[in-house]
């Protein structure tokens, strides 16, 4: 598995998934899912050019509640085994690891269920850690409800350190949340 940048190439097997009732989105699951087809229906070109946005040119996001909220820079990376395997997306705001209240952690990822339990989310992650030192981070952050033991061994096994329980933002779901915390520098 290798994580390549969001392609016309690679966009039907993407297209696939979506059909197949996945989403990236652990909220609005089947809702996200459609709107990411009407959108790639209506204009593949600008959809693939969403997914990269370093400048938090995009418009506001809409949150799972139907609020809106200020961009942050970040894009999106494909999981890529000779079809598509989920998604990886960092974010961030420049000259800090402080993220804003509406936004739960620097990295989120979401493999398709048929591709589960094969190690692609522990080796997108250690791979996106890379671009994170690259914008002179010294820690990202990631959160992951308190049931899904998964997230967290694939956190764990980058260098995860769980830093706090929490109850999310009712806009984002109000569940019950781990944060954890990977160091990107050495502590000196």
């Amino acid at each position: 598995m290798t994580l390549v940048w969001p392609s016309r190439e690679c966009l039907p097997s993407y297209v696939e998934a979506l059909q197949r009732g996945w989403s990236a989105d652990n909220l609005r699951g089947h809702a996200a899912a459609q709107e990411e087809l009407r959108r790639i229906a209506a204009d593949p070109k600008a959809f693939l050019a969403s997914r990269i946005d370093r400048d938090a040119r995009g418009g506001d996001v809409v949150l799972p509640d139907g609020s809106r909220a200020p961009r942050i820079p970040g894009y999106f990376r494909w999981m890529w085994d000779g079809e598509f395997c989920g998604t990886i997306n960092f974010r961030w705001q420049p000259g800090t690891e402080a993220l804003p209240p509406y936004c739960l952690g620097h990295i989120g990822y979401a493999v398709v269920p048929w591709k589960q339990r094969r190690g692609h989310a522990t080796r997108a992650l250690g791979a996106i850690l890379k671009d994170a030192r690259a914008e002179g981070l010294r820690y990202v952050e990631l959160t992951t409800v308190v049931e899904n033991v998964a997230s967290q061994h694939v956190i764990e096994r980058n260098g995860g350190v769980r830093v706090e329980e929490f109850t999310a933002l009712p806009s984002l779901g109000g569940r019950r949340h781990y944060r954890y915390r990977i160091a990107l520098i050495d502590a000196r």
